[in-house]
């Protein structure tokens, strides 16, 4: 396989990758559905050893787990999981909003601007997929801000990893709009350089999604899960 095939593979099998990490996302996937490679590779007219490698992609990112006898399923975080995660993401992040420089620099704001731009779009259209990699685009460049990019790495990590948390809220219209009017609001909260209204503004933010999963876990599982 000489360097243009290769590139070709890993472009394929990063479209696999995200088009299966959104569908984890917006609850197109639920927790514990198998994900079937003759299906998947049949979707995407791909080869299997893409798909296994998409998945393997997304085994690595807590997405997906292998179970016995099963093959690849979509991960179902425990309760409990969810809200050690989301502690220590509350943690992070709050950590990030306090080390953004105020007044934020220009670029930043019209950076967040523009993603807002986008995002509001896509929320206003129903574009689910869009709304989602806008969001991620959002909170990508307004962490940047803090300028420590080890901090940032945390965040990211532990962001993806909690993508499927999000499967009960991601989809959700009028969620999708609190979280659009959510970014507004931190937009205001740098401009006006109000630092305490933007770390209660990203502590507010991850509330929904944390609490929407849990809830729906226990009704469906019980208290364990």
């Amino acid at each position: 396989m000489d360097g243009g095939e290769r590139q070709a593979s890993t472009d394929r099998v990063r479209l696999v990758a995200n088009a299966l990490e959104e569908d984890i996302v917006l609850g197109w996937l639920q927790p514990r559905e198998r994900l079937i490679e003759e299906d998947i590779a049949a979707r995407f007219d791909v080869k299997r050893h893409v798909v296994r490698e998409a998945i393997a992609e997304l085994e690595r990112m807590g997405l997906v787990e292998r179970v016995q006898n099963k093959g690849a399923t979509v991960r179902m975080m425990s309760p409990t999981d969810v809200r050690q995660i989301y502690f220590v993401r509350e943690a992070l992040e709050t950590l990030a909003a306090r080390e953004i420089p105020l007044p934020p620099r220009p670029e930043t704001i019209a950076r967040l601007i523009e993603i807002h731009g986008q995002h509001s779009a896509a929320v206003e259209n129903g574009d689910a997929r869009a709304a989602f990699r806008a969001n991620m685009a959002f909170h990508t460049a307004l962490f940047e801000a803090c300028g420590n990019p080890h901090l940032i790495e945390a965040i990211r990590t532990l962001a993806q990893k909690a993508h499927g948390v999000r499967s009960y809220t991601a989809a959700n219209p009028m969620l999708l709009a609190r979280a659009r009017d959510d970014h507004q609001a931190m937009i205001e909260a740098l401009e006006a350089s109000d630092r305490e209204r933007l770390i209660q503004l990203c502590q507010d933010h991850l509330r929904p999604a944390r609490e929407a999963y849990i809830a729906s876990v226990e009704q469906r599982f019980g208290k364990a899960g």
